[in-house]
């Protein structure tokens, strides 16, 4: 994993810093998303801005490394891998470091989100993470509590 100077995550690696949008190619947490996602992503947050909504990335694409230093900061946090699995997934299964998912920030774009997004085929995937977003073009029948009742997250 690169890291910046100061030992945390860089840009190359997915991080990302406040203010990034859907539309900041420059960082590969938003370059590297699926095509398909981020035209959703991109066409609903164009809508949005109109309402005066702007959907910030506060992380979308992860490298491996990335995404397995945020397992071992989420194990510390929450006492065991159990609790930690319930919102950070391995790097063998999560949908970031496919590109397949995105957390969007600021409340006003999660409540877009939450009431306009299946109409873009962006669906919040689990309960407990309303900032999480997958592209279901098919729609979305479960919304699940937390990762751990995934079957994706199945190790």
């Amino acid at each position: 994993m690169t890291r910046t100077a100061i030992g945390a995550p860089s840009k190359d690696d997915g991080a990302v810093p406040a203010g990034v949008t859907v539309f900041d190619d420059d960082y590969p947490a938003v370059a590297n998303l699926d095509p398909a996602l981020l035209r959703a992503l991109r066409e609903a947050a164009a809508d949005a801005l109109e309402d005066g909504v702007t959907f910030y990335v506060n992380s979308g694409w992860r490298s491996p490394a990335y995404q397995n230093e945020l397992l071992r900061e989420a194990v510390v946090k929450y006492g065991s891998e159990e609790e930690a699995a319930r919102w950070v997934a391995t790097p063998e299964t999560s949908q970031h470091v496919r590109g397949a998912a995105v957390d969007i920030g600021h409340t006003e774009a999660k409540a877009w989100l939450a009431e306009h997004g299946a109409a873009y085929g962006l669906f919040q995937i689990y309960r407990n993470e309303p900032w999480h977003y997958e592209l279901r073009p098919d729609g979305c029948s479960t919304m699940y509590p937390d990762p751990t009742h995934d079957p994706r997250m199945q190790r």
